[in-house]
């Protein structure tokens, strides 16, 4: 096993970070790595947005509901859908390119792109020793998220990542076992083998939280999920992306 490997295999979110900022050659070096990243027909459907104000760092963590490391952290990027450029390419070029810009496939692609960028972002963070925290809440609230950056048309912003170097490292977090992520051939569908399977990992899981809670907290995988997805939230979004510009054909 390679250090590469190992730095994939070892990620956990972090949560807790020094009181110390990244400097410009570590935020320079992530965002390259960022761009290294393989990206659909050299579309290069995405932007990063780093944020460094505290005063918007902290009206972002408000945002995002109220998620303290949002705002205490070494650097704040904030991993955008773009399309912008695209559509000032077909001013620049004379051509229309409105079919393709609000078509779902673009959606999609600028939806894959910004991932396969911020993935490459957060290893390459976590190689140089510093840890790193997805934030999905900016969702919660797009359209104050999106004026407090002043982020124009055709741009979305998805998802943040807290950077910074590290103050407390939990336990990593088990997966579901590889049976139940890998297929071969075709997708496997022995509901039984199934369900033995989500029964295995909700007592591992369950163990985890129990460990991590001193007995606090028990919680199945299923039951977890079935609550948080018995709540349907973000329920404007197709409404939003399609004010945006995308999604529209």
């Amino acid at each position: 096993m390679n250090e590469v490997i190992e730095t994939i295999l070892n990620h956990r979110s972090i949560r807790k970070f020094e009181e110390r900022q990244l400097s410009s050659d570590q935020i320079k070096l992530i965002v390259k790595s960022a761009q290294a990243a393989s990206t659909s027909s050299f579309i290069q459907a995405y932007s990063i947005i780093g944020v460094k104000n505290p005063d918007t760092k902290r009206r972002l963590a408000e945002l995002a509901g109220n998620q303290p490391y949002v705002a205490e952290n070494g650097h704040f990027f904030v991993f955008c859908a773009d399309l912008n450029r695209h559509d000032f390419i077909g001013k620049f070029e004379n051509k229309s390119l409105n079919l393709s810009l609000e078509s779902t496939e673009k959606f999609m692609v600028s939806l894959i792109d910004a991932a396969l960028a911020a993935q490459n972002a957060v290893l390459a963070a976590e190689s140089m020793g510093l840890g790193a925290c997805y934030i999905g809440g900016l969702r919660n609230k797009l359209d104050e998220v999106s004026t407090l950056l002043k982020i124009p048309n055709h741009v979305i912003p998805l998802f943040g990542i807290a950077v910074g170097f590290p103050l407390q490292i939990l336990d990593k977090k088990p997966r579901l076992p590889i049976e139940h992520i890998y297929h071969e051939e075709e997708y496997e569908q022995n509901i039984d083998q199934f369900e033995q399977q989500l029964m295995e990992y909700n007592n591992i899981i369950s163990s985890y939280y129990s460990g991590r809670t001193n007995g606090k907290r028990n919680d199945t995988w299923t039951g977890q999920m079935a609550k948080m997805l018995g709540n349907p939230t973000r329920t404007y979004m197709k409404e939003f992306v399609q004010s945006k510009g995308f999604l529209k054909d």
